[in-house]
């Protein structure tokens, strides 16, 4: 079972410092149709003008992951992380039985653009935690580069749920592929260019779902940049 989201289909949010992309229902944006996808509870799309943010606000109970896409994020919480986060870095907040934090566009002139990603974790209560790593742009060039996963592996961002994220920077021209174990399923959001997704033509803020195929066949119409999500399909979060 396969499905294309289109981009204008989004809820969205815009202020005067900010204008935000909710792929799933997030604040006063609800569609019953779109509340999570399995674990995948959030995935906002969000430009931040020049010296603007979010100051100390709290969350509990989610696995936080952020991705700069042009720009640089100050964060800071109360676990004790902070620090200037930039593109091909990736930032995971754990906010477990509870954090605050404050995340703010590091720059006094340039446009922040960042992905904000919340999954449900698989236990409440953890003690909340931050960690950043920084990838390469060659490691994620016409390639499929894991940079979080639900198993501990080395060089790789861990969260608390039975989940993996993918990047890839993907020349016009060029094909990927991406199988799927049985009952898992695939979230794929194209970032940037054009690109066709196992028969969807996609547009930038485009996505496909996927559930019960055996594998994501990607291939780039223009130079992409595009997010893939593998998950575990629980019933109870589908």
């Amino acid at each position: 079972m396969i499905g294309l989201r289109k981009s204008s289909e989004r809820g969205k949010t815009k202020i005067d410092w900010l204008e935000s992309y909710h792929s799933f229902s997030f604040g006063e944006y609800y569609d019953p149709s779109n509340i999570h996808f399995g674990p995948l509870r959030v995935m906002n799309d969000d430009i931040i003008q020049a010296g603007e943010g979010f100051p100390t606000h709290p969350h509990h109970d989610m696995e936080i992951i952020t991705i700069p896409l042009e720009g640089t994020i100050a964060h800071r919480d109360s676990s004790g992380g902070n620090g200037i986060i930039t593109v091909n870095e990736v930032q995971r907040m754990t906010a477990g039985k509870g954090i605050q934090h404050s995340e703010f566009n590091a720059s006094d002139s340039e446009v922040l653009k960042l992905l904000q990603i919340w999954f449900i974790p698989n236990q409440q209560g953890l003690t909340p935690s931050y960690e950043q790593k920084k990838f390469s742009y060659e490691e994620k060039k016409n390639n499929l580069l894991k940079i979080v996963s639900g198993t501990k592996e080395e060089g790789i961002i861990f969260i608390n749920q039975d989940a993996e994220i993918f990047l890839s920077d993907l020349d016009k021209g060029k094909e990927i592929k991406h199988k799927l174990k049985e009952n898992r399923g695939a979230y794929v959001h194209l970032i940037e260019g054009s690109a066709n997704v196992n028969g969807f033509s996609l547009l930038p803020g485009d996505a496909v779902k996927a559930v019960e195929e055996e594998q994501i066949l990607i291939s780039a119409l223009k130079n992409s940049k595009i997010i893939l999500f593998d998950l575990a399909m629980n019933s109870l979060l589908q």
